[in-house]
């Protein structure tokens, strides 16, 4: 019986193919320190007007003084508008 609920929840999520054909997306890229840009980011992501869908960043290995580390650099953000 849970099972039964579970599925037809499920079901009730999907979108047809047709209305996921239309539907848009558009990628920003976000240059980023991530020690001094967290207010920027902030703001840019409030103005948007479409749903976040995902936000991906760029990471790249760089040596410190401990070793090994990683940067990031920008990030895409990926916007589903309406």
């Amino acid at each position: 019986m849970l099972v039964a609920k579970f599925f037809m929840a499920d079901l009730s999520q999907r979108v047809t193919e047709g209305e996921r054909m239309r539907t848009k997306y558009r990628v920003h890229r976000f240059d980023i320190k991530m020690t001094v840009d967290q207010s920027k980011l902030e703001q840019f992501l409030n103005n948007l007007e479409g749903e976040v869908v995902a936000i991906i960043p760029n990471v790249t290995p760089k040596m410190t003084p401990g070793g090994m580390g990683a940067d990031v650099n920008f990030i895409l953000i990926v916007e589903k508008v309406k």
